[in-house]
Protein backbone atom coordinates (compact mmCIF):
# COMPACT_ATOMS: atom_id res chain seq x y z
CA UNK A 1 0.00 0.00 0.00
CA UNK A 2 2.84 2.42 0.85
CA UNK A 3 5.39 1.01 -1.63
CA UNK A 4 4.21 -0.66 -4.46
CA UNK A 5 5.97 -4.58 -5.56
CA UNK A 6 6.90 -4.86 -1.96
CA UNK A 7 3.97 -6.75 -0.39
CA UNK A 8 5.70 -9.88 -1.45
CA UNK A 9 8.59 -9.04 1.31
CA UNK A 10 6.04 -7.68 3.70
CA UNK A 11 4.45 -11.42 3.67
CA UNK A 12 8.24 -12.49 3.98
CA UNK A 13 9.15 -10.95 7.34
CA UNK A 14 5.88 -11.86 8.65
CA UNK A 15 6.48 -15.33 7.70
CA UNK A 16 9.76 -15.91 9.28
CA UNK A 17 8.20 -13.37 12.26
CA UNK A 18 5.62 -16.35 12.84
CA UNK A 19 7.62 -19.23 12.15
CA UNK A 20 10.22 -17.35 14.88
CA UNK A 21 7.40 -17.07 17.68
CA UNK A 22 5.86 -20.49 16.13
CA UNK A 23 9.36 -22.09 18.20
CA UNK A 24 9.25 -19.87 21.13
CA UNK A 25 5.48 -20.91 22.11
CA UNK A 26 5.94 -24.48 21.41
CA UNK A 27 9.60 -24.79 22.85
CA UNK A 28 9.77 -22.51 25.60
CA UNK A 29 7.80 -23.89 28.21
CA UNK A 30 5.99 -20.96 28.52
CA UNK A 31 3.23 -20.86 26.16
CA UNK A 32 0.97 -18.96 27.67
CA UNK A 33 3.74 -16.10 28.69
CA UNK A 34 4.10 -16.22 24.47
CA UNK A 35 0.46 -16.22 23.83
CA UNK A 36 -0.02 -12.76 26.37
CA UNK A 37 2.99 -11.39 24.56
CA UNK A 38 1.61 -11.83 20.64
CA UNK A 39 -1.92 -11.50 21.74
CA UNK A 40 -0.56 -7.72 23.34
CA UNK A 41 1.38 -6.84 20.47
CA UNK A 42 -1.55 -7.24 17.97
CA UNK A 43 -3.61 -4.95 20.07
CA UNK A 44 -0.71 -2.16 20.93
CA UNK A 45 -0.15 -2.71 16.50
CA UNK A 46 -4.16 -2.34 15.99
CA UNK A 47 -4.72 1.11 18.33
CA UNK A 48 -1.92 2.43 16.77
CA UNK A 49 -2.36 2.18 13.56
CA UNK A 50 -6.14 3.23 14.32
CA UNK A 51 -5.27 6.24 16.15
CA UNK A 52 -2.62 6.94 13.14
CA UNK A 53 -5.44 6.76 11.04
CA UNK A 54 -8.30 8.69 12.87
CA UNK A 55 -5.43 11.21 12.42
CA UNK A 56 -5.29 11.56 8.88
CA UNK A 57 -2.91 8.40 7.20
CA UNK A 58 -5.70 6.55 5.71
CA UNK A 59 -3.45 3.89 4.49
CA UNK A 60 -3.53 2.82 8.17
CA UNK A 61 -7.43 1.76 8.37
CA UNK A 62 -8.68 -1.25 7.58
CA UNK A 63 -9.81 -1.65 3.85
CA UNK A 64 -9.61 2.51 4.17
CA UNK A 65 -12.44 2.79 6.07
CA UNK A 66 -12.96 3.23 10.07
CA UNK A 67 -13.65 0.26 12.04
CA UNK A 68 -14.32 1.00 15.43
CA UNK A 69 -12.58 -1.25 17.90
CA UNK A 70 -15.88 -2.40 19.53
CA UNK A 71 -15.90 -6.14 19.31
CA UNK A 72 -20.00 -5.88 18.82
CA UNK A 73 -19.78 -3.66 15.87
CA UNK A 74 -18.26 -6.58 14.27
CA UNK A 75 -21.77 -7.95 14.22
CA UNK A 76 -24.19 -4.60 14.74
CA UNK A 77 -22.10 -2.45 12.07
CA UNK A 78 -23.02 -4.43 9.28
CA UNK A 79 -26.55 -4.78 10.48
CA UNK A 80 -27.14 -0.84 10.37
CA UNK A 81 -25.36 0.07 7.60
CA UNK A 82 -26.73 -3.38 5.58
CA UNK A 83 -23.48 -3.64 4.13
CA UNK A 84 -20.19 -4.20 4.94
CA UNK A 85 -19.20 -7.54 6.00
CA UNK A 86 -15.37 -8.24 5.13
CA UNK A 87 -15.21 -8.17 9.42
CA UNK A 88 -17.98 -10.73 9.84
CA UNK A 89 -16.36 -12.77 7.24
CA UNK A 90 -13.00 -12.41 8.21
CA UNK A 91 -14.67 -13.57 11.61
CA UNK A 92 -16.68 -16.30 10.62
CA UNK A 93 -13.52 -18.28 8.64
CA UNK A 94 -11.35 -17.92 12.00
CA UNK A 95 -13.74 -19.31 13.85
CA UNK A 96 -13.72 -22.44 10.87
CA UNK A 97 -9.96 -22.31 11.35
CA UNK A 98 -9.20 -22.21 15.36
CA UNK A 99 -12.83 -22.45 17.12
CA UNK A 100 -13.44 -19.51 19.94
CA UNK A 101 -9.55 -19.00 20.02
CA UNK A 102 -10.64 -15.52 18.50
CA UNK A 103 -11.08 -14.19 21.84
CA UNK A 104 -7.75 -15.53 23.17
CA UNK A 105 -5.27 -15.08 20.33
CA UNK A 106 -6.99 -12.76 17.96
CA UNK A 107 -9.48 -10.01 19.62
CA UNK A 108 -7.84 -6.23 20.05
CA UNK A 109 -9.76 -5.77 22.98
CA UNK A 110 -8.95 -8.87 24.85
CA UNK A 111 -5.59 -8.54 26.30
CA UNK A 112 -6.90 -5.10 28.14
CA UNK A 113 -9.55 -7.49 30.29
CA UNK A 114 -6.88 -10.18 30.68
CA UNK A 115 -4.55 -7.72 32.48
CA UNK A 116 -7.27 -6.29 34.06
CA UNK A 117 -8.39 -9.46 35.54
CA UNK A 118 -4.41 -10.42 36.69
CA UNK A 119 -4.08 -7.69 39.14
CA UNK A 120 -5.98 -10.58 41.18
CA UNK A 121 -3.46 -13.38 41.34
CA UNK A 122 -6.50 -15.66 41.71
CA UNK A 123 -9.73 -15.94 39.24
CA UNK A 124 -12.83 -16.02 41.14
CA UNK A 125 -16.21 -17.68 39.29
CA UNK A 126 -18.57 -15.68 38.14
CA UNK A 127 -22.78 -16.02 39.34
CA UNK A 128 -24.73 -18.46 37.06
CA UNK A 129 -26.53 -15.72 36.11
CA UNK A 130 -24.36 -14.25 33.83
CA UNK A 131 -25.69 -16.73 30.79
CA UNK A 132 -28.94 -14.88 30.73
CA UNK A 133 -26.96 -11.56 30.90
CA UNK A 134 -24.95 -13.00 27.57
CA UNK A 135 -27.65 -13.72 25.58
CA UNK A 136 -29.68 -10.29 26.53
CA UNK A 137 -26.05 -8.93 25.36
CA UNK A 138 -26.19 -10.42 21.79
CA UNK A 139 -30.11 -9.67 21.29
CA UNK A 140 -29.42 -5.76 22.14
CA UNK A 141 -25.99 -6.40 19.51
CA UNK A 142 -28.87 -7.58 17.03
CA UNK A 143 -32.02 -5.62 17.35
CA UNK A 144 -30.32 -1.82 18.47
CA UNK A 145 -28.94 -1.38 15.11
CA UNK A 146 -31.50 -3.06 13.49
CA UNK A 147 -34.22 -0.38 14.83
CA UNK A 148 -31.59 2.30 14.36
CA UNK A 149 -31.83 1.14 10.53
CA UNK A 150 -35.29 0.57 10.40
CA UNK A 151 -35.59 3.96 12.28
CA UNK A 152 -33.81 5.64 9.89
CA UNK A 153 -31.51 7.36 12.69
CA UNK A 154 -27.93 9.36 11.00
CA UNK A 155 -24.91 7.54 11.65
CA UNK A 156 -23.95 9.74 14.47
CA UNK A 157 -27.07 8.63 16.71
CA UNK A 158 -25.17 4.94 15.80
CA UNK A 159 -22.16 6.36 17.10
CA UNK A 160 -23.28 7.72 20.39
CA UNK A 161 -24.68 4.21 20.61
CA UNK A 162 -20.87 2.55 20.64
CA UNK A 163 -19.45 4.96 22.64
CA UNK A 164 -21.74 4.58 25.16
CA UNK A 165 -21.59 0.38 24.69
CA UNK A 166 -17.73 0.69 24.44
CA UNK A 167 -17.88 3.33 27.99
CA UNK A 168 -19.24 0.44 29.66
CA UNK A 169 -17.02 -2.17 28.87
CA UNK A 170 -14.34 -0.56 29.60
CA UNK A 171 -15.66 0.38 32.98
CA UNK A 172 -16.51 -3.52 33.43
CA UNK A 173 -12.93 -3.95 32.63
CA UNK A 174 -11.73 -1.79 35.67
CA UNK A 175 -14.04 -2.49 38.02
CA UNK A 176 -15.34 -6.20 37.71
CA UNK A 177 -12.65 -7.78 36.14
CA UNK A 178 -9.93 -6.32 38.69
CA UNK A 179 -11.75 -7.32 41.53
CA UNK A 180 -12.89 -10.63 40.47
CA UNK A 181 -9.71 -11.88 38.71
CA UNK A 182 -12.12 -12.92 35.95
CA UNK A 183 -12.10 -11.41 32.38
CA UNK A 184 -15.97 -10.27 33.10
CA UNK A 185 -15.84 -8.07 29.96
CA UNK A 186 -15.25 -11.01 27.64
CA UNK A 187 -17.69 -13.11 29.25
CA UNK A 188 -20.25 -11.12 29.75
CA UNK A 189 -20.29 -7.80 27.90
CA UNK A 190 -19.09 -8.57 24.56
CA UNK A 191 -21.88 -10.51 22.52
CA UNK A 192 -18.69 -11.55 19.85
CA UNK A 193 -17.83 -13.15 22.66
CA UNK A 194 -20.91 -15.39 22.93
CA UNK A 195 -20.62 -16.26 19.38
CA UNK A 196 -17.20 -17.21 19.17
CA UNK A 197 -18.43 -20.05 21.93
CA UNK A 198 -21.03 -21.24 20.03
CA UNK A 199 -20.08 -21.16 16.05
CA UNK A 200 -16.53 -22.43 17.56
CA UNK A 201 -18.13 -25.57 17.82
CA UNK A 202 -18.11 -25.97 14.16
CA UNK A 203 -14.16 -26.10 14.38
CA UNK A 204 -12.71 -29.94 15.76
CA UNK A 205 -10.27 -28.39 17.81
CA UNK A 206 -11.11 -29.41 21.60
CA UNK A 207 -9.58 -28.87 24.91
CA UNK A 208 -9.96 -32.07 26.82
CA UNK A 209 -9.80 -33.31 30.20
CA UNK A 210 -7.99 -36.99 29.79
CA UNK A 211 -8.80 -39.93 31.68
CA UNK A 212 -6.33 -40.42 34.45
CA UNK A 213 -6.71 -36.98 36.13
CA UNK A 214 -5.98 -36.71 39.64
CA UNK A 215 -8.42 -33.98 40.85
CA UNK A 216 -5.68 -31.73 42.17
CA UNK A 217 -7.59 -28.59 40.49
CA UNK A 218 -4.22 -26.55 39.66
CA UNK A 219 -5.29 -25.64 36.47
CA UNK A 220 -8.20 -24.14 37.81
CA UNK A 221 -6.26 -20.58 39.16
CA UNK A 222 -5.16 -20.22 35.09
CA UNK A 223 -8.46 -19.90 33.67
CA UNK A 224 -9.51 -16.42 33.16
CA UNK A 225 -12.33 -17.16 31.22
CA UNK A 226 -14.20 -19.46 33.84
CA UNK A 227 -14.11 -22.41 32.22
CA UNK A 228 -12.86 -24.49 34.72
CA UNK A 229 -14.56 -26.00 37.86
CA UNK A 230 -14.34 -29.01 39.44
CA UNK A 231 -18.02 -30.39 37.39
CA UNK A 232 -16.58 -29.66 34.64
CA UNK A 233 -12.90 -31.45 35.11
CA UNK A 234 -15.38 -34.27 36.23
CA UNK A 235 -16.95 -34.12 32.76
CA UNK A 236 -13.63 -34.02 31.02
CA UNK A 237 -14.47 -30.86 28.84
CA UNK A 238 -13.77 -27.06 30.02
CA UNK A 239 -17.43 -25.14 30.11
CA UNK A 240 -18.67 -23.39 27.13
CA UNK A 241 -16.70 -20.32 27.78
CA UNK A 242 -13.24 -21.79 27.28
CA UNK A 243 -11.45 -20.00 24.50
CA UNK A 244 -8.80 -22.34 23.73
CA UNK A 245 -6.12 -19.99 25.30
CA UNK A 246 -4.29 -23.17 26.57
CA UNK A 247 -2.86 -21.06 30.01
CA UNK A 248 -4.11 -24.03 31.85
CA UNK A 249 -2.08 -27.49 29.98
CA UNK A 250 1.12 -26.16 31.55
CA UNK A 251 -0.09 -26.02 34.93
CA UNK A 252 -1.44 -29.59 34.87
CA UNK A 253 1.29 -31.61 36.24
CA UNK A 254 -0.09 -34.90 35.00
CA UNK A 255 -0.27 -33.95 31.22
CA UNK A 256 -4.42 -34.69 31.48
CA UNK A 257 -5.19 -31.37 30.11
CA UNK A 258 -4.63 -31.69 25.76
CA UNK A 259 -5.34 -30.43 22.78
CA UNK A 260 -7.21 -32.28 20.43
CA UNK A 261 -7.93 -32.88 16.92
CA UNK A 262 -9.81 -35.71 15.43
CA UNK A 263 -6.83 -38.28 13.78
CA UNK A 264 -4.36 -36.60 15.77
CA UNK A 265 -2.03 -37.15 19.35
CA UNK A 266 -2.11 -34.57 21.82
CA UNK A 267 1.23 -33.47 21.46
CA UNK A 268 0.41 -33.42 17.18
CA UNK A 269 -2.81 -32.13 17.75
CA UNK A 270 -0.74 -28.78 20.21
CA UNK A 271 1.92 -28.05 17.33
CA UNK A 272 -0.87 -27.83 14.92
CA UNK A 273 -3.13 -25.90 16.70
CA UNK A 274 -0.27 -23.35 17.89
CA UNK A 275 1.01 -22.62 14.86
CA UNK A 276 -1.69 -22.01 12.83
CA UNK A 277 -3.15 -19.89 15.89
CA UNK A 278 0.28 -17.99 15.59
CA UNK A 279 0.10 -17.73 11.59
CA UNK A 280 -2.95 -16.43 11.59
CA UNK A 281 -1.98 -13.94 14.40
CA UNK A 282 1.19 -12.69 12.21
CA UNK A 283 -1.65 -12.78 9.24
CA UNK A 284 -3.86 -10.28 11.11
CA UNK A 285 -0.37 -7.97 11.99
CA UNK A 286 -0.47 -7.85 8.50
CA UNK A 287 -3.56 -7.52 7.26
CA UNK A 288 -4.49 -3.75 7.21
CA UNK A 289 -1.23 -3.13 4.52
CA UNK A 290 -0.89 -5.84 2.49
Amino acid sequence: RFWPGFGALEILALGVYAAWLTRQILSSGRSAVWRRRLWRLFSVVFFVQLSLGVAGVEELLLSGELHWPVPAVILAGPLYRGEGLFMAILFGVTLLLVGPAWCSFLCYLGPWDDLAARRRRLPQPLPAWRHGARLAVLLLAVLLPLGLRLAGLPPRAAGVGVAVFWGLGLGIMVLWSRRSGTMVHCLLWCPIGLLANLLGKLSPWRVRVLPGCTGCHACLAACRYDALSPATLAQGRPGLSCTLCGDCLPRCHTGRLAYTFPGLGPATARVAFLTLAVSLHALFLGLGMI
